[in-house]
């Protein structure tokens, strides 16, 4: 049984006036709070493909661009976005830009994330990024396409809303 996500209509319009930005986090805010704010086995089961999509997009999106791809990785997301299908589901959506540069990157994730995943201590995860400079170039990828790419998750979320919400008068 699919798990009902319900966004007022008030609060897209609110959100459109705000921006982008705005419209997409609404999104990502219903699906989130429909699952409790916890990503478990039953709740993707419960999620539709695009929803599930989205929460990949938006833990990459909070992740890169707040400690790259090193924090993204240390904080448990490296597999849901490198060993799942989200670069061909993001592919799917049109962001073949971002597609090429996930796979890209994957052989960073693959040669490193036992080292990265491995780290306990604070001094020791900020040295990572100095032992690790090959994910720079990808950091900095990402957020020169960051606009860019949001622009393209709030098109296709616009044009298939129904795959992620119900809208409520």
């Amino acid at each position: 049984m699919m798990m009902e996500v319900k966004i007022k209509e008030s609060d897209i319009r609110k959100a459109v006036e705000e921006g982008m930005d705005s419209f997409v986090r609404v999104f990502i805010d219903a699906v989130d709070k429909a699952i409790d704010h916890s990503l478990t086995l039953e709740a993707m089961q419960q999620l539709t493909s695009d929803q599930i999509t989205l929460l990949a997009w938006s833990y990459l999106h909070q992740e890169v661009m707040d400690g790259g791809y090193i924090q993204l990785i240390y904080n448990g997301y490296g597999a849901f976005i490198f060993k799942n299908p989200f670069a061909v589901a993001i592919r799917g959506w049109g962001l073949d830009d971002l597609y090429r540069h996930i796979r890209h990157a994957r052989k960073y994730y693959d040669m490193y994330h036992e080292k990265i995943e491995a780290v306990v201590s604070d001094d020791d995860f900020m040295a990572l990024y100095e032992q690790m400079p090959e994910f720079d170039e990808y950091d900095d990828e990402f957020i020169v396409n960051e606009e860019h790419w949001t622009a393209l998750v709030a098109a296709y979320i616009d044009d298939h809303i129904e795959n992620f919400a119900t809208i409520e008068k």
